[in-house]
């Protein structure tokens, strides 16, 4: 017999777009994300914060379903169709797209050929057009070898490619990391963008303060334990919190 604590979890999952239930992942024996559970709603921004190691790359990568961590136990849900049944390309083709912190972008290709590397295969995204609209740089620059290019550059050619593809689920992983603070701005706006067209994003960044000004709800992870969930103008108003748990 369910418990009312059990159905009430459960109805609660019914109604996010993105559920996660329970999640221990690890990588070998390395046990990293110990039964993680939170929910974003429906073009939502969620933002996951939390000192370094304490599993917030790792959280991304089990909800795109990478080879690792391996997730031994727990559900992931979204819109309603089982992610945690799986792999990375089909949870690609559901439409999670992870901007991974280091980028890979790929060499000895134009920024061009990246983009159309990205949608060899369905479901597309934006055509070629729209992308060149949203990221000029990019459009002067389609024909230079991309990995020439900055980091900056190279970072918005990383969510372009991922917009390139039909996108449900939007995961970024570090995007401000080492870039300027203009760049740090024109990606802001991109993703602002992003949110603006309903597309629901988590955003992994060390810049809390950026990452909740543009966030409705904020998760703070700490040794692969969700430590707090609410709403991020309550971890903004809370600097008690963020001392507790973000404060290197």
């Amino acid at each position: 017999m369910s418990t009312s604590a059990e159905k009430f979890d459960q109805t609660h999952a019914d109604q996010a777009f993105l559920s996660c239930r329970d999640m221990h992942a690890y990588y070998g024996e390395s046990y990293i994300l110990q039964g993680m559970s939170f929910d974003v709603a429906e073009g939502g921004v969620m933002a996951l914060l939390g000192r370094n190691g304490a599993g917030k790359t790792s959280t991304l990568r089990t909800i795109a379903r990478a080879h690792e961590p391996a997730l031994r136990q727990g559900e992931i849900h979204l819109a309603g169709q089982a992610l945690h049944r799986c792999n990375a390309n089909q949870a690609a083709r559901a439409g999670v797209q992870l901007v991974p912190e280091d980028r890979r972008i790929i060499p000895g290709i134009t920024v061009e050929e990246n983009l159309i590397v990205a949608q060899v295969a369905p479901p597309i995204g934006w055509p070629l057009e729209e992308i060149y609209e949203h990221f000029p740089r990019l459009a002067e620059r389609r024909r230079q070898d991309a990995v020439t290019l900055s980091g900056g550059e190279q970072q918005m050619l990383a969510v372009a490619r991922a917009m390139a593809r039909e996108v449900k689920l939007l995961l970024l992983d570090e995007p401000y990391e080492g870039l300027a603070p203009q760049i740090v701005a024109e990606i802001e706006r991109i993703v602002a963008h992003v949110k603006a067209l309903g597309i629901t994003t988590v955003i992994v960044e060390q810049n809390a303060i950026a990452a909740l000004e543009l966030a409705d709800s904020a998760v703070i992870i700490d040794m692969g334990e969700v430590a707090y969930q609410g709403s991020a103008k309550e971890v903004l108003d809370n600097k008690e919190l963020r001392d507790e748990y973000l404060a290197v």
